[in-house]
């Protein structure tokens, strides 16, 4: 496996949310993220992929809800986000395609 394929792993998606539009204008960047990533590794992604300096890395797992579907329970799986706070000058505008 090569290195960037790697890194496609590591993140799966960018968030897009009120919350994490208002966290880019502090050039803060949500995305979601492999279960078994690590802060190091999403750092190093981010950066490989998108060419920018990340000052720092939060992670946080949002635990699965439970939820009734016409009547069948059933649990969301549990999601890993990273927020990554970018260097000055840095910006990645995750709205348009990736």
């Amino acid at each position: 496996m090569s290195h960037d394929t790697r890194h496609y792993d590591v993140i799966v998606s960018p968030v897009i949310t009120e919350k994490a539009t208002i966290a880019a204008e502090s050039n803060k960047v949500v995305f979601k993220v492999a279960k078994n990533a690590t802060k190091v590794e999403i750092k190093a992604a981010v950066e490989k992929l998108f060419n920018v300096k990340v000052e720092s890395v939060n992670t946080l797992v949002r635990k699965g809800k439970n939820k009734v579907f016409r009547g069948v329970r059933g649990q969301q799986s549990d999601v890993k986000k990273a927020v990554v706070t970018l260097a000055e000058g840095h910006s990645i505008d995750i709205t348009t395609g990736l």
